[in-house]
C-alpha cells in the first residue's frame, strides 16, 4: 500500500497515488510516542527540545562512560540525565521504544533529548530541565504526562481545519445524491484532538487502516474512554495526503466522508496526523466528529 491515499468511513475505500515520506530517526521516533501517547495507551505528552549536548552525552555513553560522569560536563546535575539504550534494527526501533520504554520516554517533566546511533544500536539521552553549569537538579522522577499534544491539530492547522469545515458548512453542499442545507458551525474539541491523535498514532505504530482498533475500541469508545459525555460520534480517517487541503477534498469527493463533515448535528471536532513507519511511511489522517450530550 506503500505511496497510495485510503480514505475510510464506515466501509469505504478510495485509493489514489502519493509519494512516500522518510523514515523517521530515533528523536523523532520518541517524538512520535510521545504525541500519541504510546499509540493511545498513555496520556499525550509534549515535544522534547533536541539538545545537542546531550547528543555528546549519548556518544561517550556509548564508549564506555556513566551518565552520572558525563551529565555535569554538559551542565547537568550528577542525578538530572536518564538514558535508554537498545540493540535493535532502525526498522524495529518505533515498536521496540514503545513497547519497553514507553514509560521512561513519556515522562511529564522531561524537556531535552540526545541521541547517537550507530548500526543495530541506539543511546538516548533524556533530561527534565535546562539547568546552568554546576548546578545539581537533582533526579527527576517520571509522572504521567498530561493530556494536550502539540502534534494534535489544535493549533493552526487545527484552525485552518476548522475553516475549512465551516466554509463547506456555510454554503451547504452535495454529497454523492444526498443534498446537504448550510449547518451551523462546529468548533475545535481539545478533547476530540488528542482522541484523534491517539488513534492516528496508533495506526501508524500498528500499520493498519480501520476504524476499530486491534483491543477493539470504536471511535466512540475512545471518546468515551477520554472522558467525553457524547451523543454521536463520527470519524473520518484517511491514509497517505500530503497536506490538510488535499485531506480535505477527497473526504469531500467521498459521499460517506462527506455526510459527517456535513452533519447538522455535529458540533465539535478534533484533527490529528501521524506519521507512518515500516511498509506505510506516509501520513495518517484521523478527524473525529460529535454530539456532546446535553
Amino acid at each position: 500500500m506503500d505511496g497510495a491515499i485510503l480514505w475510510r468511513v464506515a466501509l469505504l475505500l478510495v485509493l489514489a497515488a502519493a509519494a512516500p515520506l522518510a523514515r523517521a530517526d530515533a528523536i523523532s521516533v520518541v517524538q512520535e510516542l510521545r504525541a500519541g501517547g504510546c499509540g493511545g495507551r498513555v496520556p499525550l505528552s509534549h515535544p522534547l527540545n533536541h539538545n545537542t549536548a546531550l547528543d555528546r552525552v549519548a556518544a561517550n555513553w556509548a564508549a564506555g562512560g556513566t551518565l552520572a560522569q558525563l551529565a555535569p560536563v554538559a551542565g547537568f546535575g550528577a542525578g538530572a540525565l536518564t538514558g535508554v539504550h537498545v540493540s535493535v534494527r532502525e526498522a524495529a526501533l518505533l515498536e521496540t521504544l514503545s513497547r519497553g520504554n514507553c514509560q521512561a520516554l513519556s515522562g511529564a517533566g522531561l524537556t531535552d533529548i540526545g541521541q547517537f546511533q550507530r548500526p543495530g544500536q541506539t543511546w538516548l539521552v533524556l533530561a527534565g530541565s535546562h539547568p546552568t553549569r554546576g548546578t545539581d537538579v537533582g533526579t527527576w522522577v517520571n509522572r504521567p504526562p498530561v493530556p494536550g499534544a502539540p502534534a494534535a491539530a489544535t493549533g493552526s492547522l487545527g484552525q485552518r481545519a476548522i475553516e475549512l469545515v465551516n466554509e463547506v458548512r456555510a454554503r451547504g453542499t452535495r454529497c454523492g445524491s444526498r443534498t446537504f442545507a448550510p449547518a451551523p458551525p462546529v468548533t475545535l474539541s481539545g478533547t476530540l484532538a488528542g482522541v484523534a491523535q491517539g488513534h492516528a498514532s496508533d495506526m501508524a505504530l500498528h500499520n493498519y487502516f480501520e476504524h476499530v482498533d486491534p483491543a477493539g475500541q470504536s471511535p466512540a469508545d475512545r471518546v468515551r474512554a477520554a472522558g467525553y459525555a457524547e451523543k454521536l460520534v463520527g470519524e473520518n480517517i484517511a491514509y497517505g495526503a500530503a497536506t490538510l487541503d488535499e485531506v480535505m477534498r477527497g473526504w469531500l469527493q467521498s459521499p460517506g466522508h462527506c455526510e459527517n463533515i456535513m452533519d447538522p448535528r455535529f458540533a465539535q471536532m478534533g484533527l490529528a496526523l501521524a506519521t507512518g513507519y515500516g511498509s506505510r511511511r506516509g501520513l495518517y489522517w484521523v478527524q473525529l466528529f460529535a454530539q456532546p450530550r446535553a
